[in-house]
């Protein structure tokens, strides 16, 4: 007998005004079987049965220019989505829009997610993650690169816990990799003065944080100021400036010698994504390890990137690429052609950062990675937190994601998003 099913409609006023919802998102698609990975799983043939999505904000401390949102709404924005296959398992994943970030905000990333992208998931197997990344290609057609890569992420994170939870396997025994870990995180400067920045500075060097992440562009002379004052301050630490693609060709060809010369080791997105020409400029000038970061979305264009010579290497960001499984692949490629590869992230709250610290983990990162989240946000929805100690993340461990969703703390979070402010 077919489980009955229903669709709850959206209606947004504001984006902060969110009471509670509770998207369902159905529809019949054909299931896909994997007879190698359903032998490890107590159903024989396991479906997806539902997909929920809560949309709300984290609430956040201290400035970061990234959260303020329209009609002056202040937070981290975040959709939280549930997949439950048939029998009761549930994974969680996590899409993390931001419209400082990228074209994809909450409201977007909530249609997408019910009205496209997840009604095909429904009746499929979760454990093809390859196949239900094929029909999400063909529910919504890309533009320069994979099609609303953000929204996507929250299901390719949470097919990924609930795969591993169905076989009993963490994502690292999944992949046939170690665990890793702990991994060691950088703390983000984003400062408008000198003072503002020894002052948050400090604040990292109280929570045990010893490497530094700086937010520039397009004031190079106070870039090079700021990059002097954290190597002054923090001698060894990996310091890490990125651009954000704030600066014009001739600013960044300019700047990048004395951001190298203030101590300044590799820098980020000093161009947009689509300055080819200047990146390879950039590159072959040489002052500094160029990376791209959003501007690399799918591993086409990466490949792309690489053969056209235009970068040392990519700050990785699951979250922006499509989740999990691309960025697996992007990874991949980048040490295939020996590159460089860091870890990043776009201020990821809970459940994206477990999934985030669970990829760098299997895969080896050494140097500090900017996932700033435990810095910015003041809440969480787990039932019981990451482990962070200083400046040090643990990897989880367990089922799927190795972590446990509160539920009544997702609902709880949409209620206080509706008065949500800045803090």
């Amino acid at each position: 007998m077919k489980s009955k099913t229903k669709s709850v409609s959206a209606k947004f006023s504001d984006s902060n005004q969110f009471s509670r919802r509770q998207f369902l998102l159905a529809s019949a698609a054909a299931p896909l079987g994997l007879a190698t990975a359903v032998a490890h799983t107590k159903q024989a043939n396991p479906k997806i049965q539902r997909i929920d999505v809560f949309p709300l904000r984290y609430p956040t401390r201290g400035y970061f220019k990234f959260f303020s949102g329209p009609r002056g709404s202040y937070g981290r924005g975040a959709v939280i989505v549930k997949v439950t296959a048939e029998g009761g398992v549930v994974g969680w994943g996590q899409s993390v829009p931001s419209p400082k970030w990228s074209y994809e905000t909450l409201e977007t990333t909530v249609i997408v997610l019910r009205d496209y992208l997840g009604p095909v998931l429904i009746g499929r197997n979760p454990l093809d993650i390859d196949g239900a990344h094929k029909v999400m290609d063909g529910a919504l057609g890309p533009g320069f690169s994979t099609g609303m890569p953000i929204a996507r992420a929250g299901l390719d994170i949470a097919l990924h816990d609930l795969a591993g939870k169905l076989m009993g396997q963490s994502l690292s025994q999944m992949w046939n990799r170690p665990q890793g870990g702990p991994l060691t995180l950088s703390w983000t400067v984003n400062a408008r003065t000198l003072d503002e920045a020894d002052a948050i500075i400090d604040a990292g060097h109280k929570r045990g944080y010893s490497n530094f992440n700086i937010k520039v562009a397009p004031e190079a002379k106070f870039d090079v100021e700021l990059a002097k004052l954290v190597r002054r301050r923090e001698p060894d630490a990996f310091l890490w400036a990125d651009a954000n693609g704030g600066y014009d060709l001739s600013t960044a060809l300019s700047v990048a010698p004395k951001l190298a010369d203030a101590g300044v080791d590799v820098l980020e997105a000093p161009l947009r994504p689509n300055r080819i020409s200047g990146y390879q400029q950039l590159k072959k000038q040489g002052a500094l390890p160029i990376l791209m970061d959003e501007g690399v979305v799918s591993s086409v264009e990466l490949a792309e990137f690489i053969r056209l010579e235009m970068i040392d290497g990519v700050a990785m960001k699951p979250s922006r690429c499509g989740g999990l499984l691309p960025a697996k692949r992007q990874i991949k490629i980048i040490l295939e052609a020996g590159l460089m590869w860091l870890g990043s992230g776009l201020t990821d709250p809970d459940i994206s950062m477990a999934a985030t610290l669970l990829l760098y983990g299997a895969f080896g990162l050494t140097k500090p990675a900017a996932l700033n989240g435990p810095q910015f946000l003041a809440a969480d929805v787990l039932a019981k937190p990451l482990v962070i100690k200083n400046d040090s993340a643990e990897v989880p461990s367990g089922p799927g994601l190795g972590v446990e969703v509160d539920e009544a703390k997702v609902i709880e979070l949409m209620k206080k998003t509706k008065n949500s402010k800045k803090g």
